[in-house]
Protein backbone atom coordinates (compact mmCIF):
# COMPACT_ATOMS: atom_id res chain seq x y z
CA UNK A 1 0.00 0.00 0.00
CA UNK A 2 1.20 3.34 -0.84
CA UNK A 3 1.33 5.54 2.70
CA UNK A 4 2.96 8.46 1.63
CA UNK A 5 0.05 11.04 1.25
CA UNK A 6 0.74 14.84 0.07
CA UNK A 7 -1.37 17.48 2.16
CA UNK A 8 -1.66 20.74 0.13
CA UNK A 9 -1.88 23.43 2.09
CA UNK A 10 -4.74 25.80 1.19
CA UNK A 11 -4.89 28.69 3.59
CA UNK A 12 -3.61 31.06 2.70
CA UNK A 13 -5.94 31.06 -0.70
CA UNK A 14 -8.93 29.52 0.22
CA UNK A 15 -8.85 30.64 3.94
CA UNK A 16 -7.83 33.83 3.67
CA UNK A 17 -10.29 34.97 0.83
CA UNK A 18 -13.04 34.12 2.96
CA UNK A 19 -12.16 36.33 6.18
CA UNK A 20 -12.26 40.09 6.54
CA UNK A 21 -8.29 40.17 7.94
CA UNK A 22 -6.09 41.24 5.13
CA UNK A 23 -3.08 39.44 6.36
CA UNK A 24 -0.23 41.72 5.29
CA UNK A 25 2.86 40.12 2.74
CA UNK A 26 5.74 39.50 5.64
CA UNK A 27 3.39 37.57 8.00
CA UNK A 28 1.98 35.54 4.75
CA UNK A 29 5.76 34.89 4.50
CA UNK A 30 6.16 33.74 7.87
CA UNK A 31 3.74 31.53 7.00
CA UNK A 32 4.81 29.90 4.60
CA UNK A 33 8.59 29.58 5.90
CA UNK A 34 7.02 28.14 9.16
CA UNK A 35 5.09 25.96 7.00
CA UNK A 36 7.81 25.08 4.63
CA UNK A 37 9.92 24.16 7.82
CA UNK A 38 7.31 21.81 9.41
CA UNK A 39 7.48 19.65 6.39
CA UNK A 40 4.99 20.93 3.90
CA UNK A 41 5.75 20.86 0.14
CA UNK A 42 2.92 22.19 -1.46
CA UNK A 43 1.41 25.70 -0.63
CA UNK A 44 -1.26 27.44 -2.67
CA UNK A 45 -0.11 30.69 -2.02
CA UNK A 46 -3.01 32.77 -3.98
CA UNK A 47 -4.78 33.61 -6.87
CA UNK A 48 -4.71 35.86 -9.73
CA UNK A 49 -7.73 37.63 -9.17
CA UNK A 50 -8.22 41.48 -9.49
CA UNK A 51 -7.12 42.94 -6.07
CA UNK A 52 -10.23 45.20 -6.26
CA UNK A 53 -12.27 41.87 -5.61
CA UNK A 54 -10.05 40.43 -3.33
CA UNK A 55 -7.73 42.40 -1.62
CA UNK A 56 -6.33 39.74 0.93
CA UNK A 57 -4.69 38.33 -2.50
CA UNK A 58 -3.18 40.94 -3.97
CA UNK A 59 0.31 40.43 -2.97
CA UNK A 60 0.18 36.95 -4.84
CA UNK A 61 3.44 37.49 -7.36
CA UNK A 62 5.43 38.27 -4.39
CA UNK A 63 4.35 35.32 -2.21
CA UNK A 64 4.96 32.84 -5.52
CA UNK A 65 8.28 34.67 -6.05
CA UNK A 66 9.31 33.77 -2.17
CA UNK A 67 8.08 30.35 -2.95
CA UNK A 68 10.28 30.01 -5.34
CA UNK A 69 13.34 30.23 -3.16
CA UNK A 70 12.23 27.39 -1.05
CA UNK A 71 14.19 24.33 -2.30
CA UNK A 72 11.59 21.15 -3.44
CA UNK A 73 8.38 23.57 -2.57
CA UNK A 74 5.67 23.51 -5.26
CA UNK A 75 3.65 27.08 -5.54
CA UNK A 76 0.05 26.70 -6.13
CA UNK A 77 -2.09 29.61 -7.59
CA UNK A 78 -5.61 29.52 -8.50
CA UNK A 79 -6.40 31.19 -11.44
CA UNK A 80 -10.16 31.55 -13.06
CA UNK A 81 -9.16 32.91 -16.25
CA UNK A 82 -6.54 33.51 -19.05
CA UNK A 83 -5.67 36.67 -17.85
CA UNK A 84 -4.92 35.18 -14.27
CA UNK A 85 -3.25 32.03 -16.04
CA UNK A 86 -1.34 34.23 -18.11
CA UNK A 87 -0.22 36.33 -15.20
CA UNK A 88 0.73 33.04 -13.13
CA UNK A 89 2.87 31.82 -15.97
CA UNK A 90 4.44 34.78 -16.25
CA UNK A 91 5.75 34.64 -12.66
CA UNK A 92 6.74 30.90 -12.73
CA UNK A 93 4.00 29.27 -10.38
CA UNK A 94 4.85 25.72 -10.60
CA UNK A 95 1.01 24.70 -10.44
CA UNK A 96 -2.22 26.47 -11.47
CA UNK A 97 -5.39 25.66 -10.32
CA UNK A 98 -8.55 26.38 -12.46
CA UNK A 99 -11.90 26.73 -10.57
CA UNK A 100 -14.98 24.68 -12.45
CA UNK A 101 -17.92 24.46 -10.98
CA UNK A 102 -20.18 21.14 -11.97
CA UNK A 103 -22.96 23.69 -10.74
CA UNK A 104 -24.24 25.90 -13.20
CA UNK A 105 -26.13 28.30 -10.73
CA UNK A 106 -22.25 28.10 -8.37
CA UNK A 107 -20.12 28.72 -12.27
CA UNK A 108 -22.53 31.73 -12.65
CA UNK A 109 -22.21 33.42 -9.63
CA UNK A 110 -18.03 32.39 -9.00
CA UNK A 111 -16.58 33.02 -12.67
CA UNK A 112 -19.52 34.15 -14.78
CA UNK A 113 -19.63 31.57 -17.28
CA UNK A 114 -21.12 28.23 -18.30
CA UNK A 115 -19.28 24.88 -17.11
CA UNK A 116 -18.95 25.17 -21.37
CA UNK A 117 -17.71 28.36 -21.56
CA UNK A 118 -14.64 27.26 -18.64
CA UNK A 119 -13.94 24.38 -20.21
CA UNK A 120 -13.00 27.03 -23.39
CA UNK A 121 -10.97 28.88 -21.05
CA UNK A 122 -8.98 25.48 -20.03
CA UNK A 123 -8.09 24.62 -23.42
CA UNK A 124 -7.29 28.62 -23.56
CA UNK A 125 -4.85 28.54 -21.13
CA UNK A 126 -3.61 25.18 -22.11
CA UNK A 127 -2.97 26.77 -25.41
CA UNK A 128 -0.91 30.14 -23.85
CA UNK A 129 0.76 27.62 -21.56
CA UNK A 130 2.46 25.68 -24.71
CA UNK A 131 3.39 28.71 -26.58
CA UNK A 132 5.23 30.05 -24.02
CA UNK A 133 6.98 26.67 -23.66
CA UNK A 134 6.17 26.78 -19.65
CA UNK A 135 6.32 23.73 -17.54
CA UNK A 136 3.67 24.93 -15.09
CA UNK A 137 0.59 22.06 -14.39
CA UNK A 138 -2.43 22.77 -14.92
CA UNK A 139 -5.11 21.24 -12.14
CA UNK A 140 -9.01 21.27 -12.87
CA UNK A 141 -10.48 21.39 -9.64
CA UNK A 142 -14.35 20.19 -9.87
CA UNK A 143 -16.19 22.65 -7.29
CA UNK A 144 -19.49 22.08 -5.79
CA UNK A 145 -19.45 18.10 -7.38
CA UNK A 146 -20.75 17.12 -4.26
CA UNK A 147 -24.22 19.77 -4.11
CA UNK A 148 -24.88 23.54 -4.37
CA UNK A 149 -26.02 25.97 -1.83
CA UNK A 150 -26.90 27.98 -4.86
CA UNK A 151 -28.61 25.03 -7.01
CA UNK A 152 -29.16 22.17 -4.91
CA UNK A 153 -28.22 18.64 -5.58
CA UNK A 154 -25.57 18.54 -8.78
CA UNK A 155 -26.46 15.45 -10.97
CA UNK A 156 -23.22 12.94 -10.88
CA UNK A 157 -23.37 11.85 -14.65
CA UNK A 158 -22.43 16.18 -15.06
CA UNK A 159 -19.69 15.79 -12.65
CA UNK A 160 -18.20 13.22 -14.11
CA UNK A 161 -18.66 14.65 -18.30
CA UNK A 162 -16.82 17.63 -17.08
CA UNK A 163 -14.07 15.90 -15.12
CA UNK A 164 -13.75 14.24 -18.89
CA UNK A 165 -14.12 17.35 -21.10
CA UNK A 166 -11.78 19.47 -18.42
CA UNK A 167 -8.96 16.40 -19.48
CA UNK A 168 -9.86 17.00 -23.18
CA UNK A 169 -9.60 20.96 -23.19
CA UNK A 170 -5.86 20.30 -21.81
CA UNK A 171 -5.86 19.90 -17.81
CA UNK A 172 -3.48 17.38 -16.57
CA UNK A 173 -5.57 16.24 -13.97
CA UNK A 174 -8.54 17.17 -11.74
CA UNK A 175 -10.16 17.52 -8.14
CA UNK A 176 -13.29 16.83 -6.43
CA UNK A 177 -14.42 19.77 -4.35
CA UNK A 178 -16.96 20.00 -1.46
CA UNK A 179 -17.02 23.59 -1.86
CA UNK A 180 -20.32 23.82 -0.04
CA UNK A 181 -19.81 20.57 2.75
CA UNK A 182 -22.31 18.30 1.30
CA UNK A 183 -20.96 15.31 1.16
CA UNK A 184 -21.65 12.24 3.24
CA UNK A 185 -18.96 9.50 3.14
CA UNK A 186 -21.43 7.45 1.11
CA UNK A 187 -21.51 9.51 -1.46
CA UNK A 188 -17.96 10.36 -1.66
CA UNK A 189 -17.26 6.73 -1.96
CA UNK A 190 -20.21 6.51 -5.12
CA UNK A 191 -18.83 9.66 -6.82
CA UNK A 192 -14.61 8.80 -6.44
CA UNK A 193 -15.35 5.35 -7.38
CA UNK A 194 -17.32 6.31 -10.32
CA UNK A 195 -14.69 9.55 -11.58
CA UNK A 196 -11.91 7.04 -11.13
CA UNK A 197 -13.51 4.35 -13.94
CA UNK A 198 -13.93 7.50 -15.58
CA UNK A 199 -10.86 9.57 -15.79
CA UNK A 200 -8.20 7.30 -13.74
CA UNK A 201 -4.94 7.75 -11.93
CA UNK A 202 -5.85 11.93 -13.48
CA UNK A 203 -7.81 12.23 -10.53
CA UNK A 204 -5.59 13.49 -8.13
CA UNK A 205 -6.52 15.47 -5.17
CA UNK A 206 -9.30 15.94 -2.75
CA UNK A 207 -10.69 18.95 -1.42
CA UNK A 208 -13.45 18.82 1.52
CA UNK A 209 -14.84 21.09 3.87
CA UNK A 210 -15.80 20.80 7.57
CA UNK A 211 -19.03 22.65 7.29
CA UNK A 212 -21.12 19.62 9.08
CA UNK A 213 -17.96 18.25 10.49
CA UNK A 214 -17.70 15.35 8.21
CA UNK A 215 -14.43 16.42 6.06
CA UNK A 216 -12.08 13.84 7.86
CA UNK A 217 -14.56 11.05 7.61
CA UNK A 218 -14.80 12.26 3.93
CA UNK A 219 -10.80 12.09 3.75
CA UNK A 220 -10.93 8.88 4.94
CA UNK A 221 -13.31 7.18 2.26
CA UNK A 222 -10.88 9.18 -0.57
CA UNK A 223 -7.72 7.80 1.37
CA UNK A 224 -9.27 4.02 0.76
CA UNK A 225 -10.29 4.50 -2.83
CA UNK A 226 -6.41 5.35 -3.54
CA UNK A 227 -6.69 9.08 -3.29
CA UNK A 228 -3.05 10.08 -1.59
CA UNK A 229 -2.97 14.42 -1.88
CA UNK A 230 -5.58 16.33 -0.24
CA UNK A 231 -6.07 19.94 0.34
CA UNK A 232 -6.11 21.53 3.40
CA UNK A 233 -6.22 24.74 5.67
CA UNK A 234 -4.38 25.43 9.04
CA UNK A 235 -6.93 26.52 11.32
CA UNK A 236 -9.79 25.28 9.33
CA UNK A 237 -9.95 28.59 7.70
CA UNK A 238 -11.61 28.79 4.57
CA UNK A 239 -15.03 29.35 2.39
CA UNK A 240 -16.16 30.66 -0.78
CA UNK A 241 -17.58 34.18 -1.43
CA UNK A 242 -20.11 32.94 -4.32
CA UNK A 243 -21.29 30.05 -2.15
CA UNK A 244 -23.58 30.93 1.20
CA UNK A 245 -22.90 28.43 4.18
CA UNK A 246 -19.56 27.17 2.74
CA UNK A 247 -17.40 27.41 6.03
CA UNK A 248 -14.19 25.87 7.10
CA UNK A 249 -11.86 23.74 5.27
CA UNK A 250 -10.66 20.45 6.73
CA UNK A 251 -8.18 21.93 9.47
CA UNK A 252 -4.50 20.62 8.06
CA UNK A 253 -3.51 19.68 11.33
CA UNK A 254 -6.50 17.58 12.11
CA UNK A 255 -5.71 15.51 8.61
CA UNK A 256 -2.02 15.07 9.25
CA UNK A 257 -2.82 13.63 12.79
CA UNK A 258 -5.38 11.30 11.31
CA UNK A 259 -3.04 10.24 8.67
CA UNK A 260 0.33 10.04 10.93
CA UNK A 261 -1.77 7.74 13.14
CA UNK A 262 -2.71 5.77 10.87
CA UNK A 263 0.93 5.00 9.29
CA UNK A 264 0.73 7.10 6.17
CA UNK A 265 4.17 9.57 5.66
CA UNK A 266 3.35 13.22 5.18
CA UNK A 267 6.40 14.48 5.85
CA UNK A 268 4.96 16.51 7.89
CA UNK A 269 6.14 17.45 11.66
CA UNK A 270 2.49 17.74 13.80
CA UNK A 271 4.23 20.16 16.50
CA UNK A 272 5.47 22.44 14.40
CA UNK A 273 2.21 22.56 12.17
CA UNK A 274 0.24 23.27 15.66
CA UNK A 275 2.53 25.91 16.93
CA UNK A 276 1.83 27.64 13.25
CA UNK A 277 -1.06 27.25 14.39
CA UNK A 278 -1.46 28.72 17.42
CA UNK A 279 0.50 31.73 15.29
CA UNK A 280 -1.49 32.33 12.52
CA UNK A 281 -4.66 32.39 15.89
CA UNK A 282 -2.85 35.00 16.91
CA UNK A 283 -2.66 36.78 13.39
CA UNK A 284 -6.41 36.66 12.83
CA UNK A 285 -7.85 37.40 16.45
CA UNK A 286 -11.37 37.73 15.53
CA UNK A 287 -12.12 35.45 12.83
CA UNK A 288 -13.74 31.68 12.81
CA UNK A 289 -11.57 29.37 13.22
CA UNK A 290 -11.84 25.43 13.63
CA UNK A 291 -10.34 22.28 13.90
CA UNK A 292 -9.81 19.78 16.68
CA UNK A 293 -6.73 18.31 17.65
CA UNK A 294 -4.92 21.94 19.09
CA UNK A 295 -8.04 22.13 22.01
CA UNK A 296 -6.84 18.43 23.61
CA UNK A 297 -3.42 18.25 22.42
CA UNK A 298 -0.84 15.26 20.63
CA UNK A 299 -1.59 12.23 22.92
CA UNK A 300 1.36 11.10 24.77
CA UNK A 301 1.20 7.51 23.59
CA UNK A 302 -1.56 4.87 21.67
CA UNK A 303 -1.64 2.65 19.32
CA UNK A 304 -0.58 3.25 15.66
CA UNK A 305 -2.47 1.57 12.83
CA UNK A 306 -0.48 -0.65 10.97
CA UNK A 307 -0.07 0.18 7.35
CA UNK A 308 0.16 -3.47 6.23
CA UNK A 309 -3.48 -3.93 7.71
CA UNK A 310 -6.19 -4.06 5.17
CA UNK A 311 -7.45 -0.92 4.32
CA UNK A 312 -10.66 0.87 6.11
CA UNK A 313 -14.67 -0.01 4.51
CA UNK A 314 -17.05 1.16 6.08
Amino acid sequence: MNTSVVVREVGLRDGLQSIATVLPTALKIEWINAAYAAGQREIEVGSFVPAKLLPQLADTAALVAHAKTLPGLIASVLVPNLKGAERAIEVGAHSILIPMSASRAHSAANVRKTPEEMLATIAAIRAARDAVGSKTRIEVGMSTAFGCTLQGDVPEADVIAFLQGALDAGAECVSLADTVGYADPGQVRRLFERALRAVGERLTCAHFHDTRGLALANTLIALDLGIRRFDASTAGIGGCPHAPGASGNAATEDVVFMLTRMGYDTGINLDALLALRKQIAEWLTGEQLGGAIWRAGVPSAGARVDPSMPSFSP
